[in-house]
């Protein structure tokens, strides 16, 4: 059995896993169950953070093509965390963080004729990691 207490200022949150598993406690809560957790967060990643639930379209194929966006996007948000935030610490952030922190902020968008130039403003409190994932993804 294992078995995990925390002590938040909500209170008690106490925790038991019952398992046949053999091993070490501390190895299988870290290597089984908080793994588990983590694949549960990937799997309520795209109709929370992607809006992959909503199909309210009236027909079949309009809502396919919603769904085939909301996994393109997905693909294209794991990448972004998999190439341009490792090391940071976004790397392990599910998709509506990194929407609202790198994605959804204001700028001020300067276009000549060959370069597009982004103006953030200096109290962006992730400029630091939004230049390493431009770095990183090869456009800067």
């Amino acid at each position: 059995m294992l078995v995990k207490a925390e002590h938040t200022a909500r209170g008690s949150y106490p925790r038991f896993v019952v398992t046949n598993l053999e091993g070490a406690a501390q190895t299988l809560y870290d290597e089984g169950y908080c793994a588990r957790g983590e694949m549960e967060n990937r799997i309520k990643e795209p109709p929370l953070g992607l809006f992959a639930d909503r199909t309210r379209c009236g027909g079949w194929w309009a809502n396919q093509f919603r769904l085939l966006l909301s996994r393109c996007g997905y693909v294209l948000l794991e990448r972004l965390r998999a190439l341009g935030l490792a090391g940071t610490e976004l790397a392990r952030a599910q998709a509506g963080t990194i929407r609202l922190k790198l994605l959804k902020i204001g700028a001020v968008v300067l276009r000549n004729t060959r370069r597009v130039k982004l103006l953030l403003s200096s109290a962006y409190p992730y400029q630091k990691i939004f230049g390493q994932v431009f770095r990183a993804l090869g456009s800067g």
